[in-house]
C-alpha cells in the first residue's frame, strides 16, 4: 500500500493538486524508486478523500477549469506515521530483460549483444538522469534531516545504475567470447 502512503508523504510537505502530485513530486523526486501513473494517483486521491485521509478543496480559475488541490488531514498525518513505523517486505526483483537473457541461448551473439546494448544505453540515460538530479544545501536543520534522506535514496539509485553498467559491460565481454550455438 506504498503509494497511497507516498500521496500522503507528499501531501504533508505541501497541498498540491493530482498533476502537481505526478509532475512535480513523483517525476522530479522519486520516479528512479517509485513510480505512478496520473490514473494511479487520481483514483488514489479519491480512495483517502473516502478514508478521511485527505480533503479536496476546488480553487476556481478564471481561464481554466476548476483545480482541486489536496491536503492532508490530521487522520491522514496518523496514518502516514503508522505506516512509516512498519517494517516493509524486501522487494521481489522481476525483470524482464532477465528473463529475456535466461533463454537466449537460441539466439546469435550478434543478437544478444543488441540486447545487452540497448538495456546499457538505458542504464546509461537513467544515471545521467539521476546525476542532474540536484538537492540544494541548506543550514535549516529541520530540512537537512529531509534533505539527508533524500539523498540517500538517490545514492542508492545512482550505485544500482552503475552496477548494471559494470553488470552489463562485462556481459557484453562474455558473449562477445561465447561461442555461437
Amino acid at each position: 500500500m506504498s503509494l497511497p502512503h507516498a500521496i500522503l508523504g507528499f501531501l504533508q510537505a505541501m497541498p498540491m493538486t493530482g498533476y502537481d502530485l505526478k509532475t512535480q513530486a513523483f517525476d522530479r523526486t522519486v520516479a528512479h524508486f517509485w513510480s505512478a501513473a496520473q490514473q494511479q494517483i487520481y483514483r488514489e486521491l479519491d480512495k483517502m478523500d473516502g478514508f478521511g485521509w485527505v480533503r479536496c478543496e476546488v480553487e476556481l480559475q478564471t481561464d481554466r477549469p476548476p483545480r482541486k488541490v489536496y491536503h492532508i488531514t490530521d487522520a491522514g498525518k496518523a496514518e502516514l506515521a503508522s505506516w512509516l513505523r512498519q517494517p516493509q517486505p524486501l522487494m521481489q526483483h522481476r525483470e524482464a530483460f532477465l528473463i529475456q537473457l535466461f533463454f537466449a541461448a537460441q539466439l546469435t551473439n550478434a543478437e544478444i549483444i543488441e540486447l545487452l546494448n540497448d538495456q546499457l544505453a538505458g542504464h546509461r540515460a537513467r544515471l545521467a538522469d539521476l546525476e542532474r538530479i540536484a538537492i540544494p544545501p541548506t543550514d535549516d536543520p529541520a530540512y537537512l534531516r529531509r534533505q539527508t534522506l533524500t539523498r540517500l535514496t538517490l545514492d542508492l539509485g545512482l550505485r544500482l545504475e552503475q552496477m548494471y553498467i559494470d553488470w552489463l559491460t562485462a556481459a557484453l565481454h562474455t558473449v562477445r567470447q561465447m561461442p555461437e550455438g
